[in-house]
C-alpha cells in the first residue's frame, strides 16, 4: 500500500484527480469558462449550496486554478477568474465534453457533424437567449487579437468549421469523417456574400483550433476579407460549449453559425447540424438582416 501511495504520489493523473477530480470542482470550472464568475451567479447555475461552492472555489483558488478579483468595494465582493493554470485545463474540459457525446450520448462513430435530435444539437441550439462572455479574444488570420463579437457592428455571424486547406497533422481518414469536408466551400461562400453581410450591418468571423499561421495563409491564398480566429486553446468552445471532435488527436469544431448582437453579445439565432452550407451561408445572412433591423436604433 505504502508503494503504490508513492507511485500515486509522482502520478500526474493522480496528482490531477485530487485537484479538480470532483465533482463539483470541475462543474465550477464549467461555468467558469461560461462566464458565470460571481458567487451568486455560480450557485444559480450549479444549484449548489453555498457551504460546498464556498469549500470548491476556496480549494481552487488555494491550487491557483482560480484567483479572486474583487468587483465591489461596499460589501466586498469578489469575481473568481481562470489563472493560466486553470485556462490549460480547458482542453480537458471540452476532451471529456467530446467523449461524452461520442460514447455516452452516441454510438461510438466519428462524425464532424449531428442529427437533429442529438444531445449536442440541444446544447447549440439551448445557446439562443444567452450571452456570449465578454472579454472573449482570439488571434487572428491578421495577427491582431480580436473580439470574437464585433462590438462595432450591429451583428456579428461567427461560423466554426473544423478545418481548411491542409491541417497539420492531416488525418488519413479526414474525407471520410462525416460533415469534415466543406470548409474551403464555406469559407469562400462567406467571402463572396461579405459585402451583403457589411451592408445589412453584419460583422463575419470564421473560427478554427487551427494555428495562426495556417489560417493566415489560407486567408490569404483565398483572399478572405474578414479575420479567421484560433481557438487553439479552446476558449471559446469552452466558453459555450461548443460540440467538437477528435480527428489526428486533435479536437476541431464542429460546423455551426451564430448570430449574435453586437451591443449586449446575446446569440439570437444558432443554426446546427449544417449539412447543407450554401444554404445555410444564405440563411445566415437573412437572419443578420432580420437580427439588424428588430434592434434598437444607436
Amino acid at each position: 500500500m505504502t508503494r503504490k501511495r508513492d507511485l500515486d504520489d509522482v502520478c500526474g493523473i493522480a496528482r490531477t484527480a485530487g485537484v479538480l477530480g470532483d465533482w463539483w470542482s470541475l462543474l465550477v470550472l464549467r461555468e467558469v469558462a461560461r462566464g458565470h464568475t460571481r458567487f451568486d451567479e455560480l450557485a444559480r447555475e450549479l444549484a449548489i449550496s453555498r457551504k460546498v461552492l464556498t469549500e470548491r472555489l476556496k480549494a481552487l483558488v488555494d491550487h491557483a486554478v482560480l484567483e479572486r478579483r474583487p468587483y465591489q468595494d461596499r460589501p466586498v465582493r469578489h469575481t473568481y477568474e481562470l489563472t493560466e493554470r486553470g485556462r490549460a485545463f480547458l482542453p480537458v474540459l471540452i476532451g471529456m465534453q467530446d467523449w461524452a457525446d461520442r460514447w455516452l450520448f452516441g454510438d461510438g462513430t466519428l462524425t464532424a457533424t449531428a442529427e437533429d435530435g442529438s444531445t449536442e444539437t440541444a446544447r447549440v441550439r439551448e445557446l439562443v437567449g444567452g450571452a456570449v462572455p465578454p472579454g472573449l479574444t482570439l488571434t487572428g488570420s491578421d495577427g491582431s487579437t480580436h473580439d470574437v463579437v464585433a462590438e462595432d457592428s450591429a451583428v456579428t455571424v461567427l461560423f466554426t468549421y473544423p478545418a481548411t486547406g491542409m491541417p497539420s497533422p492531416l488525418p488519413d481518414n479526414w474525407a471520410d469523417i462525416p460533415g469534415a469536408v466543406g470548409c474551403t466551400l464555406e469559407n469562400r461562400l462567406f467571402r463572396d456574400a461579405w459585402e451583403s453581410f457589411r451592408a445589412a450591418g453584419a460583422a463575419v468571423r470564421g473560427v478554427s483550433t487551427q494555428r495562426p499561421d495556417e489560417q493566415a495563409a489560407f486567408a490569404a491564398a483565398e483572399k478572405v476579407p474578414f479575420p479567421l480566429l484560433s481557438d487553439g486553446e479552446l476558449r471559446f468552445a469552452a466558453a459555450l460549449r461548443l460540440p467538437s471532435f477528435r480527428a489526428a488527436q486533435q479536437l476541431r469544431l464542429k460546423r455551426l453559425i451564430l448570430v449574435v448582437s453586437g451591443a449586449d453579445r446575446t446569440v439570437r439565432h444558432a443554426l446546427y447540424p449544417v449539412t447543407d452550407i450554401p444554404a445555410a451561408v444564405d440563411e445566415a445572412l437573412s437572419l443578420a438582416r432580420r437580427t439588424a433591423d428588430t434592434l434598437p436604433a444607436s
